[in-house]
């Protein structure tokens, strides 16, 4: 499942944020790269023990729990602490799969990456190129949103970055541990969730059939949550 989750972050937070990447120093991308992303990865990034890069990635990680689509859709266990890229004129990311196992540098925990997760901190008008590309097997889909909105996708899934060719692109990429590994399953539940809402909405809470569907989506959930 991939979905658009907006205003992750408000207009003022969005700006606020803006200002401390604007002046933040960066390194080469290929700090944090696997093998084969190394072979296709052309970009900057924030160095993850910054003090830029804490702080902006506790306010997402924070906003992200308050934030009931993205709770509804990822029903995350482990958030890895959010990196920042940067692509300007002529850099990209080539096709890639991300790896299935993130380290976190600074505490040492290992977080299996269920979901991955791209927050844009640029306006689309801001630059030309730089959309993330994924690969389903409904075919390519090319995103680029608005700043303070994410996109949050399966890591398994092929993607890539196309290249600048004005402007330039920033955004913050982070994976997550779901508590459901299955991708199908989190879907499943997803719309089951969405479907007590308009049920809750149409005949009320607590109505039967409410309270029923409730049941079933908690048993599915205690039954395949690892």
């Amino acid at each position: 499942m991939m979905l658009h989750i907006p205003n992750v972050l408000t207009a003022q937070q969005v700006q606020e944020c803006r200002q401390l990447l604007a002046q933040a120093s960066w390194q080469d991308g290929n700090a944090t790269s696997g093998f084969q992303s190394a072979m296709t990865k052309n970009n900057l990034q924030l160095a993850q023990d910054s003090t830029t890069a804490i702080n902006i990635g506790a306010l997402i990680v924070q906003a992200l729990h308050n934030n009931p689509l993205f709770v509804a859709a990822a029903l995350p266990d482990t958030i890895f602490p959010p990196l920042f890229n940067c692509y300007q004129v002529g850099q990209g990311f080539g096709i890639h799969v991300d790896n299935a196992i993130r380290i976190d540098r600074q505490t040492g925990q290992k977080v299996r990456t269920d979901l991955s997760a791209t927050l844009f901190f640029s306006e689309p008008d801001e630059y030309d190129g730089g959309e993330l590309v994924v690969e389903d097997s409904y075919g390519a889909h090319s995103v680029k949103l608005p700043a303070g909105d994410m996109i949050l996708y399966p890591s398994s899934s092929l993607h890539q970055v196309m290249p600048i060719t004005r402007g330039q692109r920033v955004c913050s990429f982070f994976w997550l541990q779901s508590l459901i590994r299955e991708d199908a399953q989190r879907s499943l539940l997803f719309d089951l969730d969405t479907s007590i809402q308009e049920v809750n909405q149409a005949l009320g809470v607590g109505h039967a059939t409410s309270v029923q569907l409730t049941g079933v989506y908690h048993n599915l959930l205690r039954r395949w949550a690892r």
